[in-house]
């Protein structure tokens, strides 16, 4: 057995990965695998019409079965046929219950997904903020406007806590609240917030927000 495992035996093997490769057809999409790209070019090849379809529906299961993912989507089933598509060359003579595709619809880009470009006045408070700040000045009941600024405020304190190393005091979150509201909403001096408890450490949310990588190592076998 020690011979098996000797580089010698490793270089043929490898040796006849190569030339494997070099013969077979590159697949059109390596998911799916050279057995379903077999079948597909099996099917192309059927001179009946019926048996095309029937060859090819059965192909389509296949595939549903190797990507199961795909049936999170909605339209996870015309999916499944622009791949067929896609891996027959777009050669196939079939009723598909799809419109064929084309190779654009693969190259093209897809549509550029608009983002929000707005100024953050004090970004570890957010954005969320401001919009919480600018709904509360609207409301006209007075009591109501004090118990919701003061939810606001402590709000503010716990953004402040979860991304700052330091401790805040309560007036600093008083003093930011009268800036980002123009002086819209202001809580009187000496307010006590809530006391903010069990809030994650700080290496556990700097981990969150910037992953790092895993080391893999692996031993050598020969």
């Amino acid at each position: 057995m020690d011979e098996v495992f000797k580089k010698p035996y490793l270089c043929r093997i490898q040796g006849k990965i190569m030339e494997y490769s070099k013969k077979e057809k590159r697949l059109r999409m390596p998911e799916y695998g050279r057995i379903v790209q077999n079948m597909v070019d099996h099917a192309k090849q059927l001179p009946d019409r019926d048996e095309r379809n029937a060859a090819i529906q059965t192909i389509i299961d296949v595939m549903g079965n190797i990507n199961p993912t795909l049936r999170d989507n909605r339209d996870y089933k015309h999916k499944l046929w622009d791949h067929l598509h896609l891996i027959a060359d777009f050669q196939l003579d079939i009723d598909s219950p799809f419109d064929v595709p084309s190779m654009d619809h693969f190259l093209g880009k897809p549509d550029r997904v608009p983002y929000p470009v707005s100024r953050i006045k004090f970004r570890h408070y957010g954005k969320i903020v401001e919009q919480l700040i600018e709904k509360a000045v609207l409301i006209t009941d007075e009591e109501k406007k004090f118990e919701y600024t003061r939810q606001i405020a402590n709000h503010m304190k716990i953004s402040y806590l979860t991304w700052n190393k330091d401790n805040v005091t309560d007036e600093i979150i008083l003093t930011a609240l009268k800036e980002l509201s123009r002086e819209r909403l202001c809580l009187p001096s000496g307010t006590v917030l809530a006391e903010i408890k069990d809030l994650p450490p700080k290496s556990v949310v700097n981990k969150k927000r910037f992953p790092q990588k895993q080391n893999h190592t692996f031993k050598k076998r020969y």
